[in-house]
């Protein structure tokens, strides 16, 4: 089977970051953006398989079709960073933003929260439809690729990668994750984006 994902396609994103590889609790950062440390375990036809450790992030569930399910999270959850809470505080900006299919037409929109951030000091949300959430610890098959995100490319990419996982005996605990990491303004080829599946 050939590499996975290399090639230049979709993405649509966020803020932006100019990363670091890395192991386990390291800071990893992306053009200054902090993004959740993982692990790369191994690399093969172009599939990253990492781990990541448990995680807080703020989520929130959105109707629509996938494009306009990813614009809306993001801007309900941004609100909410930029002061929209009890406090009035900032939180800084992560990378990357994730967007998963719940069912048909709904979908979750997460924000990784900063390192050392717990439920416990980080304002409530003024958004009720916003959610505080640990993840746990995980193992994710990733393909990264660069370009525009369309819906259609993004699930083209999953179908493989689905493919790629069950090829290798492994089982799909969660997914497909969407997760984008530059602002609209980046140039494509300058984007990163991934597809990515939770595997056990």
């Amino acid at each position: 089977m050939k590499g996975l994902g290399l090639a230049a396609a979709p993405a649509l994103a966020l803020v932006a970051a100019g990363a670091a590889a890395g192991e386990g609790g390291e800071e990893m950062t992306r053009k200054g953006y902090e993004m959740p440390p993982y692990r790369v375990e191994a690399v093969e036809e172009g599939v990253e398989q990492r781990r990541y450790g448990a995680r807080l992030v703020a989520e929130v569930a959105v109707e629509g079709d996938r494009a306009s399910a990813i614009g809306q999270g993001f801007r309900v959850l941004a609100g909410y960073i930029f002061g929209g809470n009890a406090g009035g505080e900032k939180i800084a900006m992560t990378v990357p933003v994730t967007q998963t299919p719940n069912a048909a037409g709904r979908w979750t929109v997460r924000f990784m929260m900063p390192a050392g951030a717990s439920p416990a000091i980080l304002p409530r949300p003024d958004d009720a439809r916003i959610r505080l959430v640990t993840l746990p610890p995980e193992r994710q098959a990733v393909v990264i690729f660069s370009g525009l995100p369309r819906t259609a490319d993004l699930e083209a990419r999953a179908e493989r990668l689905r493919g790629w996982i069950a090829a290798k005996g492994l089982r799909v605990a969660a997914g497909p994750h969407f997760q984008f990491y530059d602002s609209p303004m980046t140039l494509p080829w300058n984007r990163r984006n991934e597809v990515s599946f939770t595997v056990e």
